[in-house]
């Protein structure tokens, strides 16, 4: 498919080429497809790719969406351009965009809302601001080192003296767009979803994490592990109210940032060992799931902030995502740093 990208307003961007879908408009009449155990049939590979930012840009305000005017503005503009003079979207800052084009690209819009964030709680569309203390860790490509371990960043290291000083991703241990919550990014926004009468698998193909959700009567009757045991995700559990499915992840262990969904070339604050995260899946249409997260860290914010991403059912499978299996990437970046180290005429660029 021949993919146009446009440029909405600052930091707002619409991908032409697709079809859009409205979620209010196909909620009316729309009947839940059910299981055999009479529950809403949330299965099937998912995408929560987006174009539309975390964080609102400051100059819209509380504004949720776009004028009527603004819109009819950004679908004028995207009829009159041609993919020669279209504006295209900035690929991230760093190596990434050194080495992927266009054909990964995955910042696309599925739906119509043309939303100014995905963020929607608190009304500015920003992540509240942080408690006094909290530490902000920053991340790397170059030599210097900007922290002590444990390192929380995602994307990026804290130094290069071991592989314990890498970004988590870089690592293969935490997806950085894979979450929970569902953080869209530049590529493989996928999700496939299993249930059965019991049970519901949340299996992403960044990493290939596989969540395994054990449901329960109500909220009331969730119980937890105990809090000795800690884990990158966290442990899920969850219930259906009506025909939502709500997930209530607590017991992250320390070893990542509190939220690792703005951009990788950010500071992630805090640590996720007193998080709490709610999510909910509602199917909304044939191919949509309206799915809202909630981040709950009085250790780290002053509020909590709840961010809603429609998510797309697609016709494709999803695939292991092979990290380090065979993969000499750590081996030879850490192996490059020691050659410039050693080399006396290499100055870092």
């Amino acid at each position: 498919m021949n993919k146009t990208i446009l440029r909405l307003m600052p930091g707002i961007w619409l991908v032409s080429g697709f079809s859009f879908y409205t979620p209010s408009s196909a909620t009316e009449g729309y009947l839940v497809p059910r299981t055999e155990w009479d529950q809403p049939d949330l299965q099937g590979v998912w995408n929560f790719s987006s174009n539309v930012p975390m964080e609102r840009p400051e100059n819209f305000g509380e504004r949720e969406f776009l004028s009527e005017e603004e819109i009819a503005e950004v679908l004028a503009s995207q009829f009159a351009t041609n993919d020669d003079n279209t504006e295209q979207v900035p690929l991230p800052a760093g190596e990434v965009g050194k080495t992927y084009d266009d054909f990964w690209n995955e910042q696309t819009a599925r739906d119509n809302s043309f939303r100014t964030s995905l963020i929607v709680y608190p009304r500015n569309g920003r992540v509240p601001q942080l408690k006094d203390g909290v530490a902000v860790q920053f991340g790397t490509r170059g030599v210097e080192k900007t922290a002590e371990r444990p390192a929380r960043h995602l994307a990026r290291g804290i130094g290069i003296d071991g592989p314990e000083d890498r970004g988590l991703s870089e690592r293969c241990l935490v997806g950085f767009n894979a979450g929970p919550p569902f953080t869209p990014s530049v590529y493989n926004n996928n999700v496939q979803i299993f249930q059965s009468k019991n049970t519901v698998a949340i299996m992403t193909e960044m990493i290939h994490e596989a969540r395994i959700v054990p449901l329960y009567d109500s909220a009331d009757n969730l119980g937890s592990l105990h809090d000795d045991v800690r884990l990158y995700s966290g442990d899920s559990r969850g219930y259906w109210d009506g025909d939502t499915l709500v997930v209530v992840t607590k017991n992250f262990n320390s070893l990542t940032a509190s939220f690792g969904g703005l951009a990788a070339n950010l500071g992630l604050p805090g640590n996720s060992y007193n998080k709490i995260l709610t999510e909910k899946f509602s199917r909304v249409g044939p191919s949509t799931i309206d799915y809202e997260f909630t981040i709950d860290d009085p250790a780290t914010y002053t509020d909590k902030f709840t961010g809603i991403i429609p998510i797309a059912k697609i016709s494709g499978l999803l695939y292991e995502y092979a990290c380090h299996e065979g993969n000499y990437a750590m081996l030879y970046m850490l192996r490059g740093a020691r050659v410039q180290e050693a080399d006396a005429s290499y100055t870092s660029e």
